[in-house]
């Protein structure tokens, strides 16, 4: 008993008239002094020893840890929440937002040429697109701020059922073929049978050449690429990945298209949406009384 009480006269020794530990120098020491909570906190209260602990250099306790743990977490979540919010704000600042897919076959440049008009890259590795991938870029035309979402669809037959899928709400195609490879020229007509069964009717294509840089392999003329395209009722252009040729005219055109297709869905809409009066209407002329009304 004796010696007990010793032990917590020594405890109640270490501690300050705060109820803290004394402040110690401890750069003359490889390591500070641990507290031994077992002998001598054990005469304080929880709260106390908690306190104590904090103030003493050493491993805090474990409850503790938690606390600031979930203290630390809810505040880096909370400014990751933050962040977001501002991007997802500035990405809906916006007039228009065009949905747009680029198809063909395989190993014709698609992604190249996807990644050469969004982050103006290059990579000489081909790399086969498993499924759909998408990127997003806002542009300016006619005044105006347009969102486009670009789909880059897999070319291989086991990947069709997913990308015809994506097909519906599109506004505008691009229909890419190789002009070092005969197959995938041959294979546009078959392209533009899927667009027709499965986008909407107002959907722009336009029909692009990739690898217009490699001139030395070409086996399809430019000739036959603009035939095939006035066969189809599409825009034609030759472009080139690698070489950035006509990659960002390829877009813009299309996007153009889509805008005075817009303008003229517009100017041709329902009067009872825009309106606009077109042909007879009930109120132009009032209708003559019957020569045999009493009243």
């Amino acid at each position: 008993m004796q010696a007990g009480r010793e032990g917590r006269r020594c405890a109640s020794g270490a501690l300050g008239a705060g109820g803290g530990l004394e402040a110690r120098s401890y750069s003359g020491l490889s390591a500070p002094p641990q507290l031994d909570v077992t002998a001598d906190c054990r005469g304080l209260s929880r709260c106390r020893r908690r306190a104590a602990l904090h103030r003493r250099p050493g491993p805090r306790h474990r409850c503790c840890q938690k606390v600031a743990t979930s203290s630390l977490q809810g505040k880096m979540a909370s400014a990751t929440d933050s962040r977001y919010g501002q991007k997802e704000s500035s990405d809906q600042n916006f007039d228009y937002m065009f949905k747009i897919l680029i198809i063909g076959n395989s190993s014709v440049g698609k992604t190249s040429f996807l990644f050469r008009y969004a982050d103006d890259s290059f990579t000489p590795a081909f790399v086969s697109t498993v499924g759909i991938d998408f990127k997003v870029k806002t542009i300016y035309r006619n005044d105006k701020r347009i969102k486009l979402q670009i789909w880059d669809t897999a070319g291989q037959e086991r990947y069709r059922t997913i990308t015809t899928a994506y097909y519906r709400g599109a506004m505008g195609f691009i229909l890419m073929y190789d002009i070092t490879n005969e197959e995938s020229f041959n294979a546009v007509q078959d392209w533009s049978t899927q667009i027709k069964t499965y986008s909407w009717d107002n959907a722009q294509v336009l029909l692009v050449g990739n690898k217009c840089d490699m001139e030395d392999e070409r086996v399809v003329s430019s000739e036959r690429g603009r035939q095939l395209a006035d066969h189809l009722g599409f825009e034609f252009f030759e472009a080139s990945a690698k070489d950035n040729i006509n990659v960002k005219q390829t877009f813009e055109r299309l996007v153009d298209v889509i805008c005075e297709k817009m303008s003229e869905s517009l100017d041709t809409a329902d009067p009872a949406v825009t309106g606009a009066k077109q042909g007879p209407q009930l109120t132009d002329q009032q209708a003559p009384p019957h020569q045999d009304c009493a009243c």
